[in-house]
């Protein structure tokens, strides 16, 4: 990207940022004033991506011109020796180039991997740094967290960011973590919450993030610059003004917020270039760049996996057939099976869910050859996995069933001595111990996608393999694995970004991440639970030869992976129907989903203080359905209706801890007058002992006062006031707290 491209005779000073995700270049002239920059992707080779720029740029201006070198981020000491410059602080940089606009208090600089606050302020009328925050090792509201989310949905950054604009109705995403974000959105996208309404609940989650995890209640002073690659995005922009109050023009996003780090660093040469001789020699950068750089700790090469799944073809139906039909609408994929009754696979359809389950449905469906429609009678129909629900009503399913059942229905199917299930899909991991075809004991992965598919198969993006096609080869390639450990997904992304820049070759990453996710998966599902002899591995990712490889080289023993393992919750939920058929005709409303249009609403239920976000699905002919309550008051009327009639002892305490009929009395005689008020929070151990306290300090001459009950303002008051990271309810009781202050 060339702003002011402005060769000719002079001195030039060269700022250099090597981040996480990309290099950063600018060139300024004496004056400051910018005449040349570059922002490039380095893929994981930052020094050979730079090497490349650096030639660019010195076709342009030459190496002579260059007067000094300084250079900020995550690689600034080794190359700037490289170089012959200088290493500059991130701070420091951000703040020197924050000097070009002395109206501003403040800057937000959200990066690949880093996130920044700086507070500023001025001493004997000098613009200078007073106070900065940096994000810790959680990718949670940074730039490779958007990038992640922006490609599961299917969208390009500028779409992303766009999209965020038309959103009306945000609903609540979790902002603490990268993970559990990703999960809230799974589940927004199972009950047909829009793309662009999760899109800026995202971006609203980040900006809250940054508000109670970076300032911790502190306030950001207006005017704002918000620099890094993320500025960019409008979706966020809109987030941080409307959370942090901003008018439009106090939130500052400069032209040249892209090489922000890099033309603080190229003013740090500026100021320093006395004495340095000029010129930029690029013959060091070069040899290092071509150079095998190998960590000391390998692996052994990974061994090939034992015998190796198929995937069923479909055979067209010559006659007329009884089927039960199976569907596992996951987080990634939505998959389809016909059984016949004797547990036979007819037909099978894998597709990805890419947050829409009933256009994944309907696209199944409607992908049928012509055969099936006219010659399948489905005598029963059941869904399982995270979206089963909404599936089930949508299609008319008899049967809903857990992912659990279903996968242990499917193995046992296939072999009826089978003793454990490893399966492993998109977003969850599953351990499940069978007794003679009886689950005696299972496991799911809890906040942690370190041991999913989904996480492999952003790793491979990273990498430029093709998930299914290359990973697995280039894995099994491998000479010297790299070690990745158990670790959670944010630091192993950073390690594999360390051993990039090292220069390690793809399939020593490809192995170390198979080596990496199955440590995950052993360390963090199974844990101590003792592993059979009879070990199916299920799941998308059992298709994956380098992960069954590593499974088998850590336990030492083969591992079964069924055909078709990637539909085996589908399998699982289609034998289940056969197996508890108790109806004499189907619910199933016909293989033509696609010509039953829907409708999708929300809106705020304000019949308790719990204010849930309810999504409507309403289909062409039919009563609408509705998800998202947390007490069942749109789907369980028979069970509410007699829920009512009982007496709710949540109030009855409520009304004793809260207006007890000591207060009643004292207001009711007029005794109040004069008495000092005694604030008290409704959380925690005062709420348990309200009873208590209200008479206590009422009989001691105070007037209790209670903060309001436990809402979305209180939530949001205690983030944004919490000066570390507590777990919820302590959260809660600082915005309780905030509350009576208030």
């Amino acid at each position: 990207m060339t702003l002011n491209a402005a060769a000719g005779p002079g001195k030039f000073f060269l700022g250099l940022d090597v981040g996480s995700i990309s290099v950063k270049a600018a060139l300024i002239d004496e004056e400051g004033r910018l005449a040349d920059s570059l922002y490039l992707r380095h893929q994981g080779r930052p020094f050979v991506i730079l090497e490349k720029a650096l030639t660019e740029l010195t076709g342009r201006f030459p190496a002579e011109s260059v007067a000094a070198t300084a250079v900020t981020g995550a690689g600034a000491g080794e190359l700037a020796g490289l170089l012959g410059g200088e290493a500059a602080g991130e701070i420091l940089a951000l703040t020197l180039a924050a000097e070009t606009w002395p109206q501003a208090k403040s800057l937000i600089d959200i990066g690949g991997e880093d996130t920044k606050v700086l507070w500023f302020g001025r001493e004997n009328g000098r613009f200078g740094l007073a106070d900065f925050a940096m994000n810790t090792l959680c990718a949670a509201g940074t730039g490779s967290f958007l990038d992640q989310q922006a490609h599961r949905l299917g969208y390009s950054l500028p779409e992303f960011g766009r999209l965020a604009l038309k959103s009306q109705v945000p609903p609540r995403v979790a902002g603490r973590c990268g993970v559990f974000a990703k999960s809230d959105m799974i589940h927004l996208q199972q009950a047909a919450v829009p793309d662009y309404e999760i899109v800026y609940g995202l971006c609203l989650a980040m900006a809250r993030g940054l508000k109670s995890g970076l300032a911790r209640g502190r306030p950001l002073p207006a005017p704002i610059l918000f620099t890094g690659g993320v500025a960019a995005n409008p979706g966020l922009r809109r987030a941080l003004s409307e959370v942090l109050g901003l008018a439009e023009d106090e939130l500052i996003v400069p032209e040249t917020h892209f090489v922000f780090g890099a033309l603080g660093a190229a003013r740090e040469a500026l100021k320093n270039a006395g004495g340095r001789r000029p010129g930029l020699d690029l013959a060091p950068l070069s040899a290092f760049a071509a150079r095998d750089h190998r960590p000391p700790e390998r692996l052994a090469p990974l061994p090939a996996p034992s015998g190796r799944p198929n995937i069923a073809v479909f055979e067209e139906l010559k006659e007329k057939r009884e089927v039960y039909l199976g569907v596992d609408v996951g987080s990634v994929s939505t998959n389809v099976v016909l059984i016949a009754p004797d547990g036979r696979l007819v037909l099978r359809r894998y597709l990805p869910t890419a947050g829409r389950p009933l256009e994944a449905i309907n696209a199944a469906f409607a992908d049928l050859p012509d055969s099936v429609r006219e010659k399948a009678r489905v005598l029963g129909a059941c869904t399982t996995g995270s979206g089963r629900h909404l599936s089930a009503d949508y299609l008319g399913a008899d049967l809903t069933v857990n992912e659990i059942t279903a996968q242990a229905a499917a193995a046992v199917a296939l072999d009826p001595l089978v003793d454990t299930i490893f399966e492993i899909g998109g977003q969850d991991s599953k351990f499940i111990a069978l007794a003679d075809g009886v689950i005696v004991d299972f496991m799911m992965n809890k906040a942690c996608a370190a041991g999913t598919g989904s996480f492999l198969e952003e790793q491979a993006e990273k990498l430029g393999l093709d998930i299914k096609e290359e990973f697995g080869a280039a894995a099994l390639a491998a000479k010297n694995p790299v070690l990745l450990g158990e670790r959670c997904t944010v630091f192993m992304e950073s390690d594999l970004v360390h051993y990039q820049r090292q220069g390690v070759g793809t399939p020593d990453l490809a192995a170390g991440l198979c080596h990496g996710i199955v440590a995950n998966y052993l360390g963090r599902v199974v844990e101590t639970r003792p592993v059979g002899r009879r070990v199916f591995f299920q799941g998308g990712t059992a298709f994956n030869p380098g992960v069954h490889a590593a499974f088998e080289a850590r336990l030492k023993r083969s591992l079964t992976v069924p055909d078709n393992a990637d539909v085996t919750g589908a399998i699982g939920a289609a034998l289940v129907a056969r197996d508890r058929r108790a109806w004499a005709e189907s619910r199933f409303v016909g293989f033509d989903l696609g010509k039953r249009p829907y409708e999708i609403k929300s809106f705020e239920c304000s019949s308790c203080d719990d204010r849930c976000d309810i999504r409507q699905v309403t289909v062409a002919g039919g009563k609408p359905f509705h998800y998202g309550s947390r007490c069942g008051r749109f789907d369980e009327e028979g069970r509410r209706e007699a829920a009512a009639q009982k007496p709710d002892l949540f109030e009855y305490r409520a009304e004793l801890a809260y207006n007890s009929q000591e207060l009643q009395d004292l207001l009711a005689r007029g005794e109040t007058a004069g008495r000092r008020t005694m604030g008290l929070m409704r959380s925690m151990t005062f709420s348990e002992m309200g009873p208590f306290w209200s008479v206590f300090w009422a009989r001691l001459g105070f007037l209790p006062v209670w903060s309001k009950p436990t809402d979305k303002d209180i939530i949001r008051q205690g983030c944004e006031k919490t000066g570390g990271e507590f777990c919820f309810p302590i959260k809660a009781a600082h915005g309780h707290l905030a509350d009576l202050l208030e």
